[in-house]
């Protein structure tokens, strides 16, 4: 017999966490998550997401065997800052069958109606600030670090359960082997042009992190103010994700654009570990994942640049394509073959067409979607 169940968390995270792996065992492309980030991810007192927002694990079954997951996602932060009576879903698998989807998205409906939302948005893990988005083309390669993975079939159980788009985002495929890009040999001229403007652009200092860390924060947080979805982090949440972020952080990959002390610009590029934890069955770091970990990670080859964004009254100066530029120049004394720039709205034409200036092509596509509840 089919049926959906709340369930907690303290109790069944780990049956929750564990059904992708299942569900995917034999699919060549998916990448688990590490096992102790989503545990801590999904639970009250460890996540700062849960001290100001509401959250409800559903999970599906037939008789005794697991079918789905979901979650429901009750962002009051989204709410108060968009003005908005907003609900969300993440967190979403499920078998290849209608009737178990409707089944998820009705009781994920069912619960944020009766927490107050009259709309629901997804999939989002939590927010814009984490993983989100719907896999709808480029399914023939893993996803890098922090981008979500799904089957084909996922989009037509949204489709056929009611949902329509509402934005779709880019990751674009950037090569570093043809040395022809504009951006690093246009890279000289655009450093002396931004210095007669007294602005740099330095690596972030390890040395003083949370000090840049904190600057960069308000850099990300006016640059973004404007996008779809965008809600402020709250000084927990930012220090949780930098504390994370720290730990695979090279310099090279962390630029600052800086004019006389203030921050203007920020870019971050990461090492896709995800092609270290693509072999770390289950997502478990013991017994052996963590030596996968730790003896891999001079041996990834691409780079995902995850964040990029300058105030506005800097833009379109050509610091945008300085950070590009001063990136690829440090990925290729690195080793680095290639990298992805994801996610970009679809919309915004003024970064989208600085990636396609420095060769990048557009290779997956992900898709948010809504429905009125």
């Amino acid at each position: 017999m089919k049926q959906v169940r709340p369930i907690d968390v303290h109790k069944e995270v780990k049956s929750f966490i564990d059904f992708p792996h299942d569900l995917y065992k034999s699919d060549p492309n998916y990448v688990p998550e590490l096992y102790v980030a989503q545990r801590d991810l999904l639970t009250p007192g460890k996540h700062p997401f849960h001290d100001h927002s509401k959250v409800q694990l559903f999970l599906a079954s037939d008789g005794k065997v697991t079918t789905g997951r979901i979650a429901a996602i009750l962002n009051n932060n989204h709410n108060a800052f968009s003005n908005s009576s907003d609900g969300f879903f993440g967190f979403f698998d499920c078998i290849n069958d209608q009737e178990t989807a409707d089944m998820l998205f009705g009781a994920a409906e069912k619960w944020l109606k009766e927490n107050g939302a009259n709309t629901i948005i997804g999939p989002e893990n939590f927010s814009t600030n984490e993983t989100l988005g719907l896999l709808i083309e480029g399914f023939d390669s893993p996803p890098v670090v922090m981008m979500p993975y799904n089957a084909p079939y996922y989009r037509q159980l949204l489709e056929k359960a009611g949902f329509k788009k509402k934005i779709d985002l880019l990751a674009y495929d950037v090569p570093y082997d043809t040395h022809n890009d504009r951006s690093v040999k246009l890279l000289d001229t655009l450093e002396e042009r931004l210095r007669r403007r007294n602005i740099v652009i330095r690596k972030i200092s390890m040395k003083s992190f949370w000090e840049d860390a904190k600057k960069a924060r308000d850099v990300y947080n006016e640059a973004w103010g404007d996008n779809l979805g965008f809600v402020p982090m709250t000084e927990k949440e930012f220090h949780h994700m930098a504390k994370d972020l720290k730990m695979i952080l090279n310099p090279d990959f962390c630029l600052i654009a800086e004019q006389e002390g203030k921050f203007v610009g920020f870019a971050l590029g990461v090492p896709d570990i995800n092609q270290i934890q693509i072999k770390i069955k289950r997502g478990r770091l013991l017994p052996f994942g963590i030596f996968k970990l730790l003896t891999g990670m001079k041996k990834i080859d691409r780079l995902r640049v995850m964040i990029l964004g300058v105030v506005d009254g800097y833009r379109k100066s050509g610091i945008e394509a300085c950070l590009y530029g001063t990136i690829i120049k440090n990925a290729r004394k690195n080793n680095i073959k290639g990298a992805e720039c994801s996610w970009m709205l679809e919309d915004n034409y003024l970064m989208n067409n600085a990636i396609e200036q420095i060769n990048g092509v557009v290779y997956k596509k992900y898709r948010i979607f809504e429905k009125s509840i």
